[in-house]
């Protein structure tokens, strides 16, 4: 499903994230980057902008209200949002002790 989407300029910057942790990012109808993660992840890619070449970096993270995001230009901080670990780390030992759980109520 779609997340945002991000005008720069004549830039079009669109994020999808799917319910199984798949992260998709769209630059002018192009898919630049793909991951899958469940915590969320870095994505790098290029645009043009004023005829030169841009490097971008998009971030998907969890916060206490829940996704966040961060977009820097050439390093510089275009969209910043807070990021939580505590969060990550708290849905990273729910899931593990949720396989643990379902797997020993199967196998044992």
């Amino acid at each position: 499903m779609k997340f945002t989407t991000i005008t720069l300029g004549t830039n079009k910057i669109e994020v999808f994230n799917s319910f199984i942790g798949k992260e998709t990012i769209v630059l002018n109808g192009n898919v630049v980057s793909e991951k899958n993660s469940i915590t969320g992840a870095t994505h790098h890619f290029k645009m043009i902008e004023n005829e030169q070449e841009v490097a971008c970096k998009f971030i998907f993270g969890y916060g206490a209200n829940g996704v966040v995001m961060s977009l820097y230009k050439d390093n510089k901080p275009v969209i910043e949002s807070q990021r939580s670990m505590f969060f990550g780390f708290v849905l990273i030992t729910l899931l593990t002790f949720g396989f643990v759980f379902f797997y020993t109520l199967l196998f044992h």
